[in-house]
């Protein structure tokens, strides 16, 4: 893997499509950008028929190892901010219980190991929702434990969890005016 110079935001792709179009435009927004995409994103991408067409000062990282090789820049100081979102309920209960299997899940861990500040944007945030599913807009219903999973993820270390797109949005601005502070 290259060396990178300027530290940089790995956004985390998972398996779900709650607004996952509108994370897409987040990600453009960011300079200096790796995009990890897990097997479950990949299905995503093409149920919803998208693309991941990004700028050049961007890379897409697929899950296509079993050690999720792509996470060692954690370790070398190649990110600042790791950014789950959208994520999954299963994404966000594997990541509270510590188990770190697929890529997304591996970044998250090795993030939380380095003290990398991470920002999760839970899917399955109150009792009812309404998402984008292919054919258009559903409601579900998240399960207790989808809800307490959210709510033990908030208490982690370096890791802020945000429920909507604004606070996707607040939460990036601030990272921004740290990373800004830190330069």
């Amino acid at each position: 893997m290259t060396v990178l110079r300027t530290p940089r935001w790995a956004w985390v792709l998972t398996g779900s499509g709650h607004f996952f179009v509108e994370s897409f435009e987040l990600i453009r927004e960011l300079d200096h950008c790796d995009i990890f995409v897990s097997k479950a994103a990949d299905e995503v991408l093409r149920m919803y028929r998208l693309k991941l067409e990004f700028p050049e000062t961007m890379r897409v990282l697929r899950d296509k190892t079993a050690s999720a090789v792509p996470v060692g820049g954690l370790y070398h100081g190649d990110y600042h901010t790791v950014v789950v979102a959208p994520a999954t309920s299963n994404t966000v209960a594997k990541c509270v219980w510590g188990i770190s299997d697929t890529l997304a899940t591996n970044v998250f861990a090795q993030a939380g190991k380095c003290r990398v500040p991470s920002i999760v944007f839970a899917c399955d945030t109150a009792p009812e929702l309404e998402t984008m599913a292919p054919e258009g807009m559903v409601k579900v219903y998240p399960r207790p434990i989808d809800l307490e999973n959210t709510a033990r993820l908030k208490t982690f270390d370096y890791t802020t969890v945000v429920e909507s797109l604004a606070e996707l949005k607040a939460a990036i601005a601030l990272r921004r005016e740290a990373i800004a502070e830190d330069d």
